[in-house]
């Protein structure tokens, strides 16, 4: 990648990309295990499509980006800094982490939050092969009675309900869709 690469593949119409960006993710935390397209930046590999995007419209100067893995690259971390200004910091100070499942735990590496302040925690950008609407059951805030998505580790997600109001907050990323899980929804096996 080139110094010129890193300048390119952001949104392309910042107001109304990073909107409609935006309203995917706040839809999918909304919505547990709902999928949403999530397909307006253009990030340098390994980064998804919607990995990208989700960088793209929540990180900034104040919001620590952990890259784990494979994802922790010279242009990824210039194509992050030109688009974002979000400093590349160790997983204890992460806003927010991106890589793959394999690659970000153990999880207890990522801050929870703080009785004071449980939104103090880390959100992590989990990159996927796929997403899918079966498999683990879901429960909670935003679903009318269960919804269902495949999770790569369902006790995980399980022991992180139970540490609520604190835990960890989950978006998933595969190529150009979007889901998550926030701390607040109880997961059990399908």
């Amino acid at each position: 990648m080139t110094a010129t690469a890193a300048l390119t593949g952001g949104f392309a119409d910042a107001p109304v990309d990073a909107a409609h960006a935006f309203r995917a993710i706040m839809t999918v935390m909304a919505r547990p295990g709902e999928i949403r397209t999530a397909a307006q930046a253009t990030p340098p590999a390994p980064l998804s499509v919607a990995a990208g995007t989700v960088i793209l419209t929540l990180c900034d100067p104040e919001a620590g980006l952990y890259l784990a893995g494979p994802c922790d690259t010279p242009q990824v971390r210039d194509w992050v800094a030109f688009h974002t200004g979000a400093p590349i910091v160790a997983p204890d100070k992460a806003a927010f982490a991106v890589g793959r499942w394999d690659d970000l735990v153990p999880l207890d590496r990522f801050p929870t939050g703080t009785q004071e302040y449980p939104d103090r925690s880390t959100t992590l950008i989990v990159e996927c092969d796929a997403l899918q609407a079966d498999g683990a059951v879901l429960r909670g805030p935003g679903i009318k009675d269960t919804a269902r998505l495949n999770l790569p580790d369902i006790a995980t997600f399980a022991d992180n309900h139970r540490l609520y109001p604190l835990g960890l907050d989950f978006i998933f990323a595969a190529g150009t869709e979007v889901a998550a899980l926030p701390r607040s929804t109880a997961v059990t096996e399908g």
